[in-house]
């Protein structure tokens, strides 16, 4: 083991620089979200850095190479990764409130949190070279080990730490552990040590220590609201407790976007729109069993089961955490033997489930980043398939109804009209035309017939009906897909 200390500093070098992309990732998720324009800031910025850290590393380590200079570079390394949950604060939530442009945004924020730390990381990969250089003459092959090394422990730190650690000890966490570890490597590959050393690593490490205990208080601090911080393996969450001077609300949040909330009082749901997926007994009043895809806090299906105590709903929420913060914080009974949940995707659930249904409920998207699989026509055929006769299917869709912002209602309009007997279109709130808001998509199957005694029940959904709505957009295909992140 002592002969390859270097080749396992690499290695774990390696694994630690690619997850710090998958780290910042979730850091800026609250702020920025995780859209393809975050991700591709983040990528960038972490590759330009390394790029970086690969060229000068190099150029030092022909000026002087040894296991101390790395021993160096490895607390360098360690100290600004534990200044991340400080920066979070003082940095990527400031920018990200006084800069409106995403891309700026995200850039600018990577460029601060993350890139010092990768450029470091990078520095150790010329150094083992250089020093190994000096006791083997088959340069190419040594590089090419090297190089291999590094990589192999970015994907293995890839999967260990999006499949296992993020979903089970949280990003905060992992931060404390990373910073430990780049110092436990600091002192095992250092060659001379002694006590002014060692009381200089102790020193580090309080310092260290402190300034994540600073960066969490001070993050606390600046969000009272936040109940609950945790991570899945999908997603940042926080659950937070806001008031207004109407009441006192429970929230999940998830990115930047709002998932549910729910009355911390009464706990009667709080999204406005929800209210028109009960429109389903309207369209076809002997409606027994319901799909819902996406649950988040479940604030629905929880009204569902407590409104109808005759009928059965079956939830699709890929992310299992999300159902056990709906069952702590918001109240779920999963015991009711009237509700099913599926842990899986949504779209392969319409894919492949055997399942029958006569009301289908998709609240998956947040505005324009949308799940695409969910949008196309071969997923609404799917859906369709799953339908009883007179079935209906009812969406939640954020867009404006005309102006720029009017893509995605008018592709899915065209998209539902290609499958669907009927569609129809509902705006939740009296906002112009121009401005993005809730709509709700209603595609039928077959010829119900309304149920007229349930008219004055949901007389205000029904009015505010779009009786003539048009789209010149092609229908949305798995191959084509102009919307979604």
């Amino acid at each position: 083991m002592k002969k390859y200390k270097l080749e396992i500093i690499v290695f774990l070098s390696g694994a630690i620089g690619m997850g710090l992309e998958l780290i910042a990732a979730r850091v800026l998720s609250p702020y920025v979200g995780s859209s393809n324009v975050v991700w591709t800031s983040i990528i960038g910025i972490i590759l330009a850095s390394m790029s970086i850290g690969y060229w000068i590393g190099g150029k030092w380590a022909d000026k002087k190479a040894d296991t101390d200079k790395i021993s160096e570079i490895l607390l360098f390394a360690a100290l600004f990764t534990s200044i991340i949950p400080l920066l979070e604060t003082l940095v990527v939530k400031q920018f990200a409130g006084l800069i409106n442009n995403l891309i700026i945004a995200a850039i600018l924020c990577a460029i601060l949190v993350f890139s010092i730390p990768s450029f470091i990381l990078a520095m150790i990969s010329p150094f083992a070279v250089k020093i190994k250089s000096e006791e083997e003459n088959e340069i190419g092959s040594l590089s090419g080990r090297i190089s291999s090394l590094s990589t192999i422990g970015s994907i293995v730190g890839t999967f260990v730490m999006g499949f296992i650690l993020i979903p089970n000890i949280g990003v905060s966490n992992i931060n404390i552990c990373i910073t430990l570890m780049l110092v436990g490597m600091s002192i095992i590959i250092r060659k001379t040590r002694d006590k002014k050393y060692n009381y200089l690593i102790l020193f580090l490490i309080s310092i260290m220590l402190m300034i994540i205990i600073i960066g969490k208080y001070i993050f606390k601090i600046n969000n009272p609201d936040i109940l609950l911080d945790t991570d899945s393996q999908y997603s940042r969450i926080w659950v937070k407790q806001i008031e207004t001077q109407q009441a006192k609300y429970k929230t999940l949040q998830v990115d930047t976007g709002l998932e549910s909330y729910i009355n911390a009082e009464t706990g009667e749901m709080g999204a406005k729109y929800l209210g028109y997926y009960d429109l389903f007994e309207y369209y076809n009043k002997d409606a027994k069993s319901t799909l819902l895809i996406g649950g988040a806090a479940y604030t629905y299906p929880i009204h569902y089961l407590q409104k109808y105590q005759d009928k059965t709903i079956d939830v699709v929420e890929i992310d299992d955490k999300m159902t056990q913060i709906a069952k702590n914080e918001f109240g779920l009974n999963t015991d009711d033997e009237r509700l099913n949940i599926y842990t899986q995707d949504g779209r392969s659930y319409l894919n492949y489930s055997k399942n029958k249904y006569d009301v289908i409920l998709i609240d998956a998207f947040k505005g324009l980043n949308a799940p695409f699989e969910l949008t196309t026509y071969e997923a609404l055929i799917n859906a369709k398939k799953l339908l009883n006769e007179n079935g209906v299917v009812l969406t939640n869709i954020v867009s404006s109804l005309e102006g720029k912002n009017s893509d995605f209602i008018k592709y899915e309009y065209a998209t539902y009209k290609s499958v669907f007997d009927d569609v129809k279109v509902f705006r939740v709130n009296e906002k112009d035309y121009t401005e993005s808001q809730n709509i709700i998509l209603v595609g039928i199957k077959g010829n119900p017939e309304v149920d007229i005694d349930k008219y004055e029940q949901y007389q205000k959904y029904i009015e505010m009906q779009i009786s003539e709505f048009h789209s010149d957009k092609k229908v949305v295909t798995d191959d084509y897909a102009p919307i979604g992140n």
